[in-house]
């Protein structure tokens, strides 16, 4: 198939869409956050109620957690590589995150919050 066919049915596509009145969907706030000796950076994090979040983790120093409970989030932090965290907050407020994985005696004090507005 030729360039111009492909570029001419990308088009046709993305118009189609249009019509039909679907939006092509916005992107993910991308966020990153690093996990380390008791403490996520950054500690608070403020998103918009209905848009698209992605969280990318690193634990710097060993393994950690992320435990976001008001959106069901649980996932292990494996020390030096990024998880990606992804979601959709559909409600708005404060919400508590913590460390979810046992890293110290500190582990208590690892803790965050995400702010939801509107």
């Amino acid at each position: 198939m030729r360039l111009s066919t492909i570029l001419v049915m990308i088009c046709l596509t993305v118009a189609g869409a249009s019509l039909l009145g679907q939006a092509p969907a916005a992107p993910a706030h991308e966020i990153q956050v690093i996990a380390k000796k008791f403490e996520f950076t950054p500690s608070t994090i403020t998103v918009k109620k209905g848009e698209q979040v992605r969280l990318t983790i690193t634990a710097l120093d060993h393994d950690h957690g992320f435990k976001l409970e008001a959106f069901n989030i649980d996932k292990l932090l494996k020390k030096g590589s990024a998880t990606v965290v992804e979601f959709t907050p559909d409600k708005a407020g404060t919400f508590p995150f913590q460390c979810s994985h046992f890293c110290g005696l500190g582990h208590s004090k690892m803790k965050g919050q995400l702010v939801v507005e509107e």
